[in-house]
Parts: structure tokens; C-alpha cells; sequence
């Protein structure tokens, strides 16, 4: 059996990538296709003459796509160093072919392997490690600008909170419920072992890594903000800015895949932005465009990483560390 992989090795890896790159087109282009957004023909009309009419204004929102993604690409180019030196060529090629492989898989898990399969055997568990960081202080960026949001809402009469007592004491103590069926001596090891391998990563590189996410997030989120006033939205900055947190807070704590992206974010969206009376079709039509600049047209770039992925001539040389 091992010699008959061995030998269809070429041909097993070629149908791969077909999988991957085919899965992917369809489905943008289903996604692309199905979105109201995209297949009206008042939408359309919509978008031409509040965004595609204007020169600069389609320049700026690409130019945001291009900081937030370089910003990503330099996140994992600093968290890889932390082992080895890569180009930022390499590392932009690793994130955008990851991105197109994990569009097939839920919360994007198909990224870590994707990055994996760029690095030798005895490196892979790092990467995944890392990849892990990665995602990790992107979420806990998430977390803290979505409470911040969540708080400068809940101050305003028409945003509020209405959780009782019994119901939250009712809700921590079935959390600790289910904590305490799993038995520490099988979290306990996980837990320190993750703890060691943090730890051996200099702070200069997680302090990077933290600065570069924030910046990350930021981007992102005035992309979106900017989108809101293209689009005509007169809203207090302090309460634009906190619903877009807010909204970011929300869908991310949902499962799903990363196609399905616009669909959760535009359902968050159209709630919270509809408390302040923004039209869904607004609303609508820029989750829609955030996924197509942000995860549909990388994915794309990704695409042509992906074909010409060859395992062998990807693999960089080992550090003498793990070479001994």
C-alpha cells in the first residue's frame, strides 16, 4: 500500500489541489452568485453609483484590503521566526494558499494543516502551534474591542442587557458542571505543555504578534466603517464604531465556514445596525463586500499558491536545532 501511494504520490497531490482550487471556485462563485446583493439588478445599480462610480474610493477600499492582509503576512513571517528565518514572499504565499484551502473546512481548521504541509516533519508541530497564536490573539483582539463596543452600547436606552441573577449564576455553575466531567490529569498535561511551548517564544515576537493583530483589526474595521459612510450612514463615530466591534464579537463566536462568512456577519449586522434604522440593503451590500475584498479575492490569489505547491521545493532547509 505504501509503495502504491509512493508511487501515485505526484498524481494523488495534483488531484488535491484540483479538489481544493475546485471546491473553492464554486464556491465563491455560488456564494457570489446566490447573494441578492450581487445577482439584483437594483443592487448592482446601488453599488455602481454609490461606490464603483468613483475611482478613488474603489482604490481606498482595495488599499484596505491590502494592509489588513499584508498585516496578516507579516504576523505569521514574525511568529515563524521564532524558529526560522522566511521571506515575506514565503510567508505571503504560505497565509494566502492556507486562506483557499480552508474555505472547504468549518472556522477555517484547514489552515493549519495547509501551512503545515509547507515545512518538514519535525517542524509541523510548531507551526501548528503557532498558526494557533496566531488565531488566538486575533480572537482575544476581537474579545476585548467587542466588549468595549458591547459597553458604549449598553449605555444608550435602545441597546440593553436584561440577564438575571439566577440565570447567570444558573449558567456558571452548569459551565463548571461541565468543566469538572472532564478530568484535570487529561487537561492538565495539554495545559502545560501549550504553557512550555508559549513560554519559549521570546516576548519580543508575542508583543509583535499582538501589535500587528491589533493593527489588523483596526484596519478591518474602519474598512468597514468606511464602507458606512460611502454608503451615506450619519452616525456618532463612538456608535459606528462600537456596532462594528460589537458585530465582529458576535459572528465570531459562530461556527460555520468561511464561505459562509457574509451570511453570519450580515445577519449580526443587520440586527445591530438596524436598531439605529441602517437599511439592510446597506447593510447587506457591505458584508457582502468585506467577504469579496477580504476572503473571496485573496482566496483567488491563493488559488494559483495552491496549484503550484510542490511539497519538496516548498520545504525549506532545517535549522541546524532540529537538524541535530
Amino acid at each position: 500500500m505504501y509503495n502504491i501511494l509512493h508511487k501515485y504520490k505526484s498524481v494523488i497531490l495534483f488531484a488535491l489541489k484540483l479538489v481544493i482550487i475546485g471546491g473553492a471556485y464554486l464556491f465563491i462563485a455560488h456564494k457570489i452568485s446566490s447573494n441578492v446583493i450581487f445577482s439584483n439588478t437594483d443592487s448592482i445599480t446601488f453599488l455602481k453609483k454609490n461606490l464603483f462610480s468613483n475611482f478613488w474610493v474603489a482604490m481606498a477600499l482595495f488599499s484596505f484590503t491590502l494592509i489588513n492582509w499584508s498585516l496578516e503576512i507579516l504576523k505569521w513571517q514574525n511568529l515563524i521566526d521564532s524558529f526560522k528565518s522566511i521571506s515575506l514572499h514565503a510567508a505571503a504565499k504560505q497565509s494566502l494558499a492556507s486562506l483557499t484551502a480552508s474555505l472547504l473546512t468549518p472556522n477555517r481548521v484547514g489552515e493549519y494543516g495547509a501551512k503545515a504541509m509547507y515545512y518538514h516533519k519535525e517542524e509541523r508541530y510548531k507551526v501548528l502551534f503557532l498558526n494557533l497564536i496566531s488565531n488566538a490573539s486575533q480572537m482575544w483582539v476581537t474579545l476585548i474591542f467587542g466588549l468595549i463596543g458591547i459597553l458604549t452600547l449598553s449605555q444608550k436606552t435602545i441597546f440593553t442587557f436584561d440577564i438575571s441573577w439566577p440565570s447567570l449564576f444558573l449558567g456558571i455553575g452548569f459551565s463548571f458542571f461541565i468543566f469538572k466531567l472532564i478530568p484535570s490529569k487529561i487537561i492538565m498535561p495539554y495545559w502545560m505543555k501549550l504553557k512550555r511551548n508559549f513560554l519559549k517564544i521570546s516576548w519580543k515576537i508575542h508583543r509583535k504578534n499582538m501589535a500587528l493583530s491589533i493593527f489588523r483589526y483596526l484596519v478591518f474595521s474602519h474598512q468597514f466603517y468606511f464602507l458606512l459612510v460611502v454608503f451615506g450612514i450619519e452616525l456618532d463615530y463612538s456608535i459606528t464604531i462600537s456596532l462594528i466591534f460589537s458585530m465582529y464579537l458576535i459572528a465570531s463566536i459562530i461556527p460555520g465556514f468561511v464561505v459562509f462568512d457574509w451570511l453570519i456577519k450580515g445577519s449580526v449586522a443587520i440586527y445591530l445596525f438596524g436598531l439605529f434604522e441602517v437599511p439592510e440593503l446597506i447593510t447587506l451590500s457591505i458584508t457582502s463586500l468585506m467577504w469579496l475584498l477580504n476572503f473571496a479575492i485573496p482566496s483567488i490569489l491563493g488559488s494559483y499558491f495552491v496549484l503550484t505547491f510542490n511539497q519538496n521545493s516548498s520545504l525549506t532547509v532545517l535549522p541546524k536545532s532540529i537538524k541535530a
